[in-house]
Protein backbone atom coordinates (compact mmCIF):
# COMPACT_ATOMS: atom_id res chain seq x y z
CA UNK A 1 0.00 0.00 0.00
CA UNK A 2 1.63 3.50 -0.58
CA UNK A 3 2.75 5.43 1.99
CA UNK A 4 1.92 9.19 2.47
CA UNK A 5 3.33 12.25 3.81
CA UNK A 6 2.68 15.66 4.38
CA UNK A 7 4.50 18.56 6.06
CA UNK A 8 3.52 21.80 6.69
CA UNK A 9 6.54 24.32 7.76
CA UNK A 10 6.37 27.95 8.46
CA UNK A 11 9.42 30.41 8.13
CA UNK A 12 10.12 32.63 11.46
CA UNK A 13 10.92 35.99 8.45
CA UNK A 14 10.95 36.29 5.07
CA UNK A 15 15.03 36.99 6.08
CA UNK A 16 15.04 33.00 5.67
CA UNK A 17 13.13 32.68 2.20
CA UNK A 18 16.47 32.30 0.02
CA UNK A 19 17.99 29.62 2.00
CA UNK A 20 15.13 27.88 2.36
CA UNK A 21 14.13 28.29 -1.06
CA UNK A 22 17.84 26.39 -1.88
CA UNK A 23 17.24 24.02 0.39
CA UNK A 24 14.12 23.15 -1.13
CA UNK A 25 15.48 22.90 -4.39
CA UNK A 26 17.75 20.63 -3.43
CA UNK A 27 15.45 18.39 -1.75
CA UNK A 28 13.18 18.21 -4.98
CA UNK A 29 16.09 17.03 -7.14
CA UNK A 30 16.64 14.74 -4.27
CA UNK A 31 13.17 13.15 -4.07
CA UNK A 32 12.46 12.82 -7.91
CA UNK A 33 15.66 10.53 -7.99
CA UNK A 34 14.60 8.46 -4.72
CA UNK A 35 13.91 5.17 -5.04
CA UNK A 36 10.33 4.43 -4.35
CA UNK A 37 9.46 7.95 -5.06
CA UNK A 38 5.73 7.86 -6.45
CA UNK A 39 4.36 11.75 -6.87
CA UNK A 40 4.75 14.84 -4.85
CA UNK A 41 3.05 18.35 -4.80
CA UNK A 42 3.80 21.68 -3.33
CA UNK A 43 2.09 24.66 -1.88
CA UNK A 44 3.09 27.76 -1.21
CA UNK A 45 0.41 28.95 1.36
CA UNK A 46 0.28 32.95 2.72
CA UNK A 47 2.46 34.43 5.98
CA UNK A 48 5.64 31.98 5.11
CA UNK A 49 3.74 28.86 4.80
CA UNK A 50 4.44 26.07 2.64
CA UNK A 51 3.07 22.27 2.32
CA UNK A 52 4.54 19.15 0.66
CA UNK A 53 2.62 15.89 0.26
CA UNK A 54 4.61 13.13 -0.97
CA UNK A 55 3.50 9.64 -2.13
CA UNK A 56 5.87 6.43 -1.96
CA UNK A 57 6.32 2.39 -2.16
CA UNK A 58 6.08 2.24 0.96
CA UNK A 59 7.61 3.80 4.59
CA UNK A 60 11.48 2.58 3.98
CA UNK A 61 11.50 4.36 0.85
CA UNK A 62 10.39 7.65 2.41
CA UNK A 63 12.34 7.41 5.38
CA UNK A 64 15.31 6.41 3.44
CA UNK A 65 14.42 9.73 1.48
CA UNK A 66 14.50 11.41 4.71
CA UNK A 67 17.87 10.66 6.17
CA UNK A 68 19.85 10.68 3.32
CA UNK A 69 21.19 13.71 0.99
CA UNK A 70 20.02 17.25 0.61
CA UNK A 71 17.13 16.61 3.15
CA UNK A 72 18.65 15.07 6.21
CA UNK A 73 21.16 17.98 5.51
CA UNK A 74 18.48 20.74 5.83
CA UNK A 75 16.58 19.23 8.54
CA UNK A 76 18.71 20.49 11.71
CA UNK A 77 18.58 23.82 10.01
CA UNK A 78 14.78 23.90 9.93
CA UNK A 79 14.61 24.44 13.97
CA UNK A 80 16.19 27.87 13.38
CA UNK A 81 14.05 29.19 10.09
CA UNK A 82 10.93 27.67 11.37
CA UNK A 83 8.60 28.58 13.81
CA UNK A 84 5.79 26.01 13.05
CA UNK A 85 6.88 22.50 11.29
CA UNK A 86 4.61 19.38 11.65
CA UNK A 87 4.06 16.41 9.42
CA UNK A 88 2.07 13.43 9.08
CA UNK A 89 1.98 10.21 7.50
CA UNK A 90 -0.42 7.30 6.41
CA UNK A 91 -0.93 4.41 4.27
CA UNK A 92 -3.81 3.83 1.93
CA UNK A 93 -5.15 2.30 -1.05
CA UNK A 94 -4.29 4.07 -3.91
CA UNK A 95 -0.97 6.31 -4.53
CA UNK A 96 -2.75 9.20 -5.32
CA UNK A 97 -1.99 12.66 -3.41
CA UNK A 98 -4.71 14.07 -0.71
CA UNK A 99 -6.29 17.39 -1.20
CA UNK A 100 -4.72 20.18 0.30
CA UNK A 101 -7.55 20.25 2.68
CA UNK A 102 -7.63 16.69 3.28
CA UNK A 103 -3.45 17.29 4.02
CA UNK A 104 -4.90 19.74 6.44
CA UNK A 105 -7.36 17.54 8.17
CA UNK A 106 -4.86 15.07 8.77
CA UNK A 107 -2.16 17.64 10.46
CA UNK A 108 -5.09 18.76 12.55
CA UNK A 109 -6.35 15.08 13.68
CA UNK A 110 -2.91 13.62 14.48
CA UNK A 111 0.40 15.30 13.15
CA UNK A 112 3.22 14.95 14.87
CA UNK A 113 4.92 18.68 15.67
CA UNK A 114 9.02 18.96 15.48
CA UNK A 115 10.77 20.93 17.59
CA UNK A 116 11.55 24.19 16.54
CA UNK A 117 13.63 27.40 18.61
CA UNK A 118 10.95 29.66 18.16
CA UNK A 119 7.52 28.51 18.30
CA UNK A 120 4.85 30.13 17.47
CA UNK A 121 1.51 30.28 19.37
CA UNK A 122 0.20 27.67 16.80
CA UNK A 123 2.91 25.51 16.97
CA UNK A 124 2.18 25.55 21.07
CA UNK A 125 -1.21 24.69 20.89
CA UNK A 126 -0.71 21.84 17.96
CA UNK A 127 -2.42 23.89 15.31
CA UNK A 128 -2.16 24.97 11.78
CA UNK A 129 -3.71 27.58 10.13
CA UNK A 130 -5.60 25.65 6.42
CA UNK A 131 -4.17 26.03 3.66
CA UNK A 132 -5.71 28.72 1.01
CA UNK A 133 -7.29 27.70 -1.73
CA UNK A 134 -5.08 27.01 -4.92
CA UNK A 135 -6.04 29.41 -7.70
Amino acid sequence: MPFISVTRLRLRSAWHLPRFIWLTIQAQIQVRRSPGYIAADYHRDRNLAFWTKTAWKDEDSMRAFMGSGAHRKAMPVLKEMCDEASGMNWTQESAELPTWQEAHLRLQQGARYVFVLQPSKNQLSGRSDPPRAQR
